[in-house]
């Protein structure tokens, strides 16, 4: 057995000094004040965690691992480990790869790759296409998939879903969670064209947030949220990027939403201000956008519009974000950061430390109806996450990074809180990676 005490808890919204007790893979007891002093002759480890934070592992639920098919990018194995030296102790991967993930035999493909590689609780959503409905409906265990993701904008080939006859019923026939991507494909081609028209093939990255615009945002956004209404679909919209996308959508107990939001951390920490000074390294689809959206989407975390917080973790050799912008591809790599990010939000004052830990642990578990997973609680898994703080402060540079690609958009951040342990099922995966995989395959309460 383990015991971690003399540590800062969040239980259920609430700060307390506590211990945690880990009894194989699960939580055997989670209480404030301090243990009883048999556990401390009994365990075979203790840890005094000196009043650093012991926080439920970031459950993730939005991120491209790139495998199989991009494996130049990343692969399962070293993103996993990243996502760990980060706190993040379960991801939920994205379809688009190569073959995309929109067959039952590629989704088999995935989930055996992780069983053998993933150092992280893993899950994979199944994608879209104009030809794979029937499949959707009928042949996918939901139990094991958290949903059904849907592009409504490019730059994802043949995963394209344009036919307003086939998104009907997709929205109206999956019993399961459709969760969109959110830009209108037309607003964006007449966009580009523009650009074109003006710069020719050296279009300046700074065009981005105009290119991919307000409008072509709130109007997809807007179609998606009126058609779920409509047919009762339990719709989540990725990676909201507007002030103006969050007046479709209403705080609320997520218990009793069927419409929910997601902000990536990203557009929670950039503003198109950034590009002059980061350039292709902060080009990601949707764009990020301005100083207005980004701090109302900070304040719509802490009133519940935004339900959950995830990072959208997409990375990319700097090989190739560093090509113009035109071929430069969209994406960045966030998940090793994505925690002590927000934390940092919080120390500036945009939400409490309980508010973080909602959005990135307990809501996620509950949205997606993950089992037994998101809170220090007695009999969940135990997936926890130490954080130490750090009064003066440290800059994140590349050196830190632990993804394949080796570069991070928040190098030259100042950031004062550090992962220091993370464990995954009970097992220590970082700062030592385990001998073994200690994951498991994430399972969905529907």
């Amino acid at each position: 057995m383990k015991l971690i005490y003399n540590a800062r808890l969040v239980l259920d919204r609430a700060i307390k000094t506590g211990y945690v007790l880990i009894n194989e893979d699960k939580i055997q007891e989670v209480a404030a004040g301090d243990p009883d002093g048999h556990l401390l002759d009994v365990c075979n480890q203790c840890i005094n965690a000196c009043g650093a934070w012991l926080l439920p592992g970031v459950i993730d639920t939005h991120v491209h691992f790139r495998e199989p098919g991009l494996t130049h990018k990343a692969t399962i194995a070293g993103e996993s480990l990243a996502a760990v030296a980060g706190g993040v102790t379960s991801y939920i991967d994205m379809p688009n790869v190569v073959p995309p993930t929109v067959t039952l035999e590629a989704l088999e493909d995935k989930w055996s790759r992780a069983e053998k590689d993933s150092v992280a609780n893993y899950s994979f959503y199944v994608g879209a296409t104009a030809g794979n409905v029937d499949m959707l409906v009928h042949d996918v265990d939901y139990s094991r998939v958290p949903g059904v993701k849907v592009f409504l904008g490019s730059s994802t080939g043949g995963m394209l879903v344009d036919d307003a006859r086939v998104l009907r019923r997709i929205f109206a026939e999956v019993p399961a969670l459709i969760a969109v991507h959110s830009e209108d494909e037309m607003m964006i081609r007449a966009g580009m064209e523009r650009a074109r028209q003006q710069y020719g093939e050296d279009v300046p990255v700074q065009c981005h947030p105009l290119i991919r615009s307000e409008e072509a945002c709130y109007q997809s956004t807007r179609r998606a949220v009126e058609l779920a209404r409509e047919l009762g679909t339990r719709l989540h919209v990725l990676h909201l990027t507007t002030a103006r996308e969050l007046e479709l959508f209403a705080p609320g107990d997520l218990a009793s939403k069927r419409i929910t939001a997601e902000a990536c951390v990203g557009h929670l920490w950039f503003s198109d201000q950034d590009y002059l000074r980061m350039g292709n390294r902060i080009k990601v689809n949707p764009a990020i956008k301005t100083v207005a959206d980004r701090d109302a989407l900070r304040r719509a975390v802490a009133s519940g519009v935004i339900d959950i917080v995830s990072t959208d973790h997409a990375p990319h050799t700097l090989a190739e974000k560093s090509q113009k912008y035109l071929k430069s591809p969209s994406g960045m790599p966030l998940a090793q950061f994505s925690l002590v990010t927000m934390m940092e939000l919080a120390r500036q004052g945009w939400f409490s430390i309980e508010q973080v830990i909602e959005k990135m642990c307990h809501a996620p578990a509950r949205l997606f109806g993950i089992a037994g997973r998101g809170y220090l609680r007695t009999g969940y898994q135990a997936d926890l996450v130490m954080v130490e703080e750090v009064s003066q402060g440290y800059t994140l540079s590349d050196h830190d990074v632990r993804s394949s690609c080796g570069w991070t958009p928040l190098a030259g951040m100042v950031v004062h809180h550090r992962v220091t342990h993370t464990w995954v099922n009970g097992m220590d995966v970082y700062p030592v990676a385990p001998q073994c995989t200690p994951a498991q395959e994430l399972r969905f309460n529907r």
